[in-house]
Formats: structure tokens, sequence, C-alpha cells
């Protein structure tokens, strides 16, 4: 995990997608608790209602849920709900503004595919 927040999304929005890293890459599994926002605020060194925010969007978006007097834990199902969110918004933000540059420069498929077969190589994994 990373302490350093960057200025291109709200904190809250940068929590919320920590948490739904640890569940995409199952380092947060279906019905585990998640750390509490007591927790998150020593650890991030940010304020309650900032971290509060971040967890209640994940609330509303089914991807936990609450045990009142308990805690907060992940939702059945949420990896799966996770990964084709992010299919999607790949798809959407990447690939579609891909197929239209390459539309425009007169690129088949098969052009495309040894381009991304060539620049596999050179980028880096996060695991």
């Amino acid at each position: 995990m990373s302490l350093t927040f960057h200025d291109k999304k709200p904190i809250f929005q940068q929590i919320k997608e920590i948490i739904e890293d640890q569940i995409v890459k199952d380092q947060l599994r279906e019905h585990d608790q998640i750390p509490s926002t007591t927790q998150m605020v020593q650890f991030y060194k940010v304020n309650h209602i900032t971290i509060s925010k971040g967890i209640n969007l994940l609330v509303e978006e089914g991807i936990v849920y609450k045990k009142r007097g308990v805690g907060m834990f992940v939702s059945e199902g949420a990896k799966e709900q996770l990964l084709e969110l992010r299919k999607n918004d790949f798809a959407d933000e990447y690939v579609l503004p891909m197929i239209q540059e390459a539309e425009k420069l007169g690129l088949t498929e098969s052009d495309i595919q040894e381009i991304i077969i060539k620049l596999k190589g050179r980028g880096t994994s996060e695991s």
C-alpha cells in the first residue's frame, strides 16, 4: 500500500480504489472484513470523513456491506462486479480512443495486434 496520494482524483476516490484493488488482487475476499475507518485514518493520515466517504461509495455500489457494531465486509460477488466495471471502463477509456485513432491512421486489426505484441514486452506488470 502506498501512503502517497496524487492530485488527479479526490483522496476519498483513491481510498475507494485502494480497497477495490485489494479485492481484485484477492488480498480481500468475499466476507473478509476490511480495515476499520480508524485503522485507515491512522495508516493513511487523512481525515475520518474522507475515509468514510470512500467506504460509503463502496457500500452504495454493493462492493462492501455493513454489519452493525462489527464492521465492513466484502460483499459476495464483489470481485466479479469490479472486474466487469473495470473491463467496461478500460474499453471506454483506452480501447475505443485507440480504435478511433487507428482508423484515422488507416491501421488494420493486424497492425494494431503487432503494435500491442511489440509493446507488451516493454511494459511492466503491477502485481
